[in-house]
Order: C-alpha cells, then sequence, then structure tokens
C-alpha cells in the first residue's frame, strides 16, 4: 500500500508515508507555517521514493480534536489530493495519536508490536485553552487500540472529578505539563511530550486502512472538540450531560 498521512492537529506538524514495506516519518515545527510547508513537505516525501501524488492508494489526515485551523489546513490537503487522484481518504482520531507515541516511547526506541506489553492503558489530556483540556481514555491490548471513553472537550473540573473517582494509570499529552498544579495525576506515570507523533500517526493510518476504515474524499471531516457550539440548544444540553457522566471504571464493561 502507498499511503500518505498528515496530521496538523497541533503546533507540530507530522508527515507520514508508507510505500510497501519502507516508510518515512517527518515530524517538523507548524503553527501558522503549516499552511505554506505541509504541501511542499509531502511532495518532497514521494520525490524521496520516486512516487508521484497520483500513485497513492490512500491520503489519511488527523481529524482532531485539536486547533481549528490547524485541522482545516489537514483536512483541507487530504480531500484536495484525494479529489485529485480518486482515491479514498483514512480518519485518524488525533488524540489516538498521542496514545499511540506515548505507547511506543514506553517500549522504546526500537518497539515494535511484537514486543509490545498485554496492556497499555493510558489517557490523553490535551490543553485546549479557556481552562478546558481534549481528553480521551485508551487501552492497547498487544494487538488494538480499544476507546474506553471517546474523545471530548471537558472542563477541569469535570476532568478532575473523573480521576478522583477513578484514578489513571497513566498520562500522556500537553495537558500533562499545562495542568501540572490543577489535576489529580497521582502516581499515575506521564508522557507530556511526543517522541515520533509522524510515526505514530503513520502506523494508526495503515492500521485503519488495512482494517477497511476510509471514506470518500467529501465525507473528510475534522473534529475540532468546539463544534458543538452551532448545535440547537436541546443537543448543546445533551453534549453537556454525556460530557459530565462519570468515566466507567476499568474493566465495568460500559
Amino acid at each position: 500500500m502507498k499511503l500518505l498521512a498528515l496530521d496538523t492537529a497541533t503546533e507540530a506538524m507530522a508527515v507520514g508515508l508508507a510505500d510497501g514495506d519502507a516508510r518515512r516519518a517527518v515530524n517538523a515545527d507548524g503553527g501558522p507555517l503549516t499552511s505554506e510547508r505541509l504541501v511542499p513537505v509531502a511532495l518532497e516525501l514521494l520525490a524521496e521514493r520516486g512516487l508521484a501524488p497520483a500513485d497513492l492508494d490512500a491520503v489519511a489526515f488527523g481529524q482532531g480534536p485539536g486547533a481549528f485551523t490547524g485541522l482545516r489546513t489537514a483536512v483541507a490537503v487530504a480531500q484536495g489530493l484525494a479529489f485529485g487522484i480518486g482515491c479514498p481518504v483514512v480518519p485518524v482520531d488525533s488524540l489516538l495519536i498521542v496514545a499511540e507515541d506515548a505507547r511506543a516511547q514506553a517500549l522504546g526506541a526500537e518497539a515494535s508490536d511484537a514486543l509490545a506489553p498485554p496492556v497499555f492503558d493510558t489517557w490523553v489530556a490535551m490543553d485546549a485553552r479557556m481552562d478546558e483540556a481534549y481528553v480521551a481514555h485508551y487501552r492497547h491490548d498487544g494487538r488494538a487500540w480499544a476507546v474506553l471513553r471517546p474523545p471530548a472537550l471537558v472542563d477541569l473540573p469535570t476532568l478532575a472529578a473523573w480521576w478522583q473517582l477513578a484514578p489513571p494509570a497513566q498520562v500522556a499529552g500537553s495537558g500533562v505539563e499545562a495542568f501540572a498544579d490543577r489535576l489529580p495525576f497521582g502516581a499515575a506515570r506521564r508522557w507530556p511530550r511526543a517522541a515520533d507523533r509522524a510515526g505514530a500517526l503513520l502506523r494508526l493510518a495503515l492500521a485503519a486502512a488495512s482494517a477497511g476504515r476510509r471514506c470518500a474524499a467529501r465525507d473528510a471531516r475534522r473534529v475540532s472538540g468546539r463544534d458543538w457550539v452551532a448545535l440547537p440548544r436541546a443537543a448543546r444540553a445533551a453534549a453537556r450531560a454525556a460530557a459530565a457522566a462519570p468515566a466507567p471504571a476499568p474493566g465495568s464493561g460500559r
């Protein structure tokens, strides 16, 4: 499979390319320069392999949650490439990228799935500004990821209440440092910084594509985490109620 993967959900820009067994991942500064640098970096990766965009089988993108402007850049580029090529797109949960990167850090620089521990359980908490965080809870069983609590935008008191009820074993993401004095991390192992976000993105994108989690370019969508503000009043109330629900205890089956 020839797959290009793009993520601009954070201040970092992550680009990965898989060409059969050959893989290349680039982590670079993003921020205000993302819109100018993303396409040149992607084209450079393709050129290194002697490929043209038309050779791609799929284009993956980090769909969020994350910053609105950053997400829009990755989605627009992925969608534009896929439309032009006539190939599908592969959405990737941007918070799961953080979890996968933390798992790789735990395994070491030469990590492989064959060396994976039976269980890697981690929360992801990314600073969303305005005293809020993008959070999710994931578990890897040594073969694949499971979502224990899907990505949500929550305020810090709500997240603190969840963790008081069920303390996290591990936490990854920028919220580890941003909210160090405001959340009950307790004895949780912490992964505040990404080591290879692009590599994590590429692994997840390949797994998703292999599992058939693809869609048409016209259906590419970002998830900013704050899209709910445009919902009708009843839908906003339901979203708040869902976010405020206590996190299920590990092993509860919920």
